[in-house]
């Protein structure tokens, strides 16, 4: 926790630095050109949280899993915490898994299907970004920064596949020492070992269609992700092709996935706009416009769902005292 904390704080000063540079006021107004336009642009982010979530509704089967409205809600507050908290983006997935096992999904299914959409999730970002660098190279000479980014992606793709392959051999009997030494017995008697994880997982990789429509929605989210920054830069009075938008932000969240100990990608995020959108044509201004119209998303709709979630966690205590 305090790590994460000392790089939000250094990554604040960052993206901090990088407005005051280009100027507070320029980048502003910037900004203000696109007015109540970038609320639209930031609840268009409603449409691929539904595809994530029809992404992981698809894992479960139909006899044990809640309805598509609820893991819509699960979903939203996934990402929010993720996003907004620094919890290394994981603990997003812990509250997750805590809200199916209330709703009565078992334990063991509930954490498999989201290690399983956690998997699925890296490889359809790995393919988006494969995209995203594609169309750098047709779309700029600057062949060293392409360079840089694939080979950042030699390196991930690697641990995409053993993590993957981890799965197979057994993930939780793996780790079942570390599990142990931080949970003691209470982990084993809550899910029923951790061979009864493992098997959960496996369950999930033999049924190959639930797979590729899990993919499918997976990939149709980060498409459409992009669409928010089409909107955005319309808004902003800069249109650019849908090309182009998928280029950005396929390169920007492989940034922000990179620093996922960041909070946020505070600061990373900015710099991946400024880097990305210079390639592009946009000005350091209009880029940080951007970067920030992102922030302005999240805080949109993500500060919400943590609000419902609080006020569900406080009537539920209320319920118990």
């Amino acid at each position: 926790m305090r790590f994460a904390i000392g790089f939000g704080i250094a990554g604040l000063a960052l993206a901090t630095a990088l407005v005051a540079y280009q100027g507070i006021a320029t980048v502003f107004t910037a900004l203000s050109v696109a007015g109540f336009g970038l609320v639209w642009a930031s609840l268009f982010h409603v449409v691929p949280m539904a595809c994530n979530a029809r992404a992981w509704h698809v894992l479960l089967g139909k006899g044990r899993r809640p309805n598509f409205v609820y893991f819509g809600f699960i979903t939203w507050l996934r990402e929010s915490i993720n996003a907004l908290l620094p919890v290394a983006r994981i603990g997003g997935e812990v509250v997750a898994v805590r809200l199916l096992m209330q709703h009565g999904v078992r334990t063991a299914s509930a954490v498999a299907s989201i290690v399983v959409d956690m998997t699925l999730c890296l490889a359809s970002q790995l393919i988006y970004t494969l995209i995203g660098l594609a169309l750098l190279v047709h779309r700029t000479a600057d062949l060293q920064l392409t360079g840089t980014l694939a080979l950042g992606l030699g390196v991930l793709a690697p641990f995409v596949l053993a993590f993957y392959l981890i799965q197979h051999y057994g993930l939780f009997t793996l780790l079942a020492g570390i599990i142990h030494r931080l949970f003691g017995d209470r982990f084993a008697r809550l899910v029923g070992g951790a061979a009864a994880l493992d098997r959960s997982v496996k369950v999930i990789y033999r049924r190959p269609r639930r797979l590729l429509s899990c993919f499918f929605w997976q990939f149709a989210a980060w498409v459409l992700t992009s669409s928010e920054l089409y909107l955005a830069l319309y808004f902003l009075g800069h249109p650019i092709s849908l090309a182009d938008a998928l280029l950005i932000d396929a390169v920007v969240h492989a940034a922000s996935s990179a620093v996922f100990f960041v909070p946020g990608a505070i600061g990373v995020q900015e710099g991946a706009f400024v880097l990305i959108g210079g390639l592009l044509g946009l000005t350091p201004e209009l880029a940080l416009a951007l970067a920030l119209a992102r922030r302005a998303r999240d805080l949109l709709v993500f500060l919400p769902a943590l609000i419902a979630w609080q006020a569900r966690e406080g009537r539920r205590l209320l319920a118990t005292a």
